[in-house]
C-alpha cells in the first residue's frame, strides 16, 4: 500500500466521521423522540452507498477508501447497539426492538437497492 493510499484512509475516514456526526444531529433535531432516528438514517444511507460501491465492481483500492475507509467511519454498529440497550435499560423494550427489526430491515434493503443501481450502471 502507498503513501497516498493510507492518506486517503486518514482523510477519507475522518471525513466519514463528521458526516456521521453532522447527519445523526441534523435528523435528530428534525424527529425528536426516543427513536434513535439519527443513526438509522446513517447507517441506512451508508448501507446504500456500500451496496452501490459493491454493485460498480470498483477496484481494490476504491474499495477500501471508498467502502472501509469512508462508509466504514460514517456508519457506526456500535451506536445503534448502544442506543439500543439504552431504550431496553429504560424498559422501552417495543423501541429497542423496533430499532434492531427496522435497521435490519432498512438496511438490506438499502444494500440490495445500492447494488442493483450500482450493477445497472
Amino acid at each position: 500500500m502507498t503513501v497516498a493510499v493510507w492518506a486517503g484512509v486518514v482523510a477519507l475516514g475522518g471525513v466519514g466521521a463528521v458526516l456521521r456526526f453532522l447527519v445523526d444531529r441534523a435528523v435528530a433535531r428534525r424527529l425528536t423522540g426516543a427513536f434513535p432516528s439519527g443513526i438509522l438514517v446513517v447507517n441506512v444511507s451508508g448501507a446504500l452507498l456500500l451496496g452501490l460501491l459493491s454493485g460498480l465492481s470498483v477496484g481494490p483500492t476504491t474499495a477500501l477508501l471508498g467502502g472501509v475507509a469512508f462508509v466504514g467511519s460514517y456508519t457506526t454498529f456500535s451506536t445503534w447497539m448502544l442506543q439500543t440497550l439504552e431504550l431496553g435499560a429504560d424498559r422501552r423494550t417495543v423501541l429497542a426492538v423496533a430499532n434492531i427489526l427496522v435497521s435490519l430491515a432498512l438496511g438490506l434493503a438499502a444494500a440490495a437497492v445500492g447494488w442493483w443501481i450500482g450493477a445497472q450502471l
